[in-house]
């Protein structure tokens, strides 16, 4: 597994968000405003690698509404094809779901989000079986965790439930300001600095990347890894041009 501590090594993790086996982005988490981009994953995936990535975020939309793995087969596929490193979540709340992503489909790292607030035994579980492996999704919204594909506040605060969750054995965090999501309108810098201020703790940013520099921006505050959707399909963002020289 790549050290994803070290600053000048941060990880770009481009998106692709699966909704009926399509490439999609949703506005905000609004499963109501759908935005398709390619009808292929593969193809798209494909592209990314070609483009220099070595690791792809994978969202099962599908599952994250309900809880049930719809993409999975497809997931473990892209993987297989392209040799990209695999990070995905998406209504992962069970260990038979977990085992079949990190097991059966070779997965290098699966997501907790509404699990890991809602049912702490599996959480533990999963953090003890393979912490390298688990990534805790901190999904927000006015500083509160949301869960349910986005749809519920759970109340908690964010900087709360990290520390929480380093607590259980946690080592990565997926930070996602909801707000900003597929906005293009740049990531929640001071969020994503409280956040790796906590020792330990290796920090993924996700939401609102929309040029080349919000990319650099996230980069000088030591963030792990940033994931970038909707702003490399309508090329906000050239992928290519994304990796340090030197």
């Amino acid at each position: 597994m790549d050290n994803l501590n070290e600053k000048n090594k941060m990880v770009i993790f481009p998106a692709i968000d699966l909704l009926n086996g399509q490439c999609v982005r949703l506005r905000q988490g609004d499963y109501d405003q759908v935005t398709v981009y390619d009808g292929n994953p593969l193809r798209m995936a494909t592209i990314f690698r070609d483009a220099g990535a070595e690791w792809l975020h994978v969202v099962d939309l599908e599952a994250a509404r309900t809880g049930k793995p719809a993409h999975a087969a497809l997931i473990a596929e892209i993987g297989r094809q392209t040799g990209l490193k695999i990070q995905t979540g998406g209504g992962i709340r069970n260990m038979d779901h977990l085992m079949l992503l990190l097991d059966t489909c070779g997965i290098e790292r699966a997501v907790l989000g509404t699990a890991a607030v809602r049912d702490r035994a599996f959480t533990e579980a999963a953090l003890r079986l393979a912490p390298e492996r688990i990534a805790i999704g901190l999904d927000a919204r006015d500083g509160r965790i949301s869960i349910d594909g986005w749809t519920q506040d759970s109340g908690l605060d964010v900087l709360a439930f990290a520390r929480l969750m380093q607590q259980l054995g946690a080592q990565t965090v997926i930070y996602t300001d909801i707000s900003r999501d597929g906005m293009l309108q740049g990531p929640a810098l001071e969020g994503i600095r409280r956040l790796v201020d906590l020792d330990g703790l290796s920090v993924v940013a996700s939401g609102g990347i929309g040029s080349q520099q919000d990319i650099e921006d996230v980069r000088a505050t030591g963030a792990a890894g940033v994931i970038v959707g909707k702003a490399i399909y309508e090329k906000k963002v050239v992928l290519e041009a994304c990796w340090p020289k030197g």
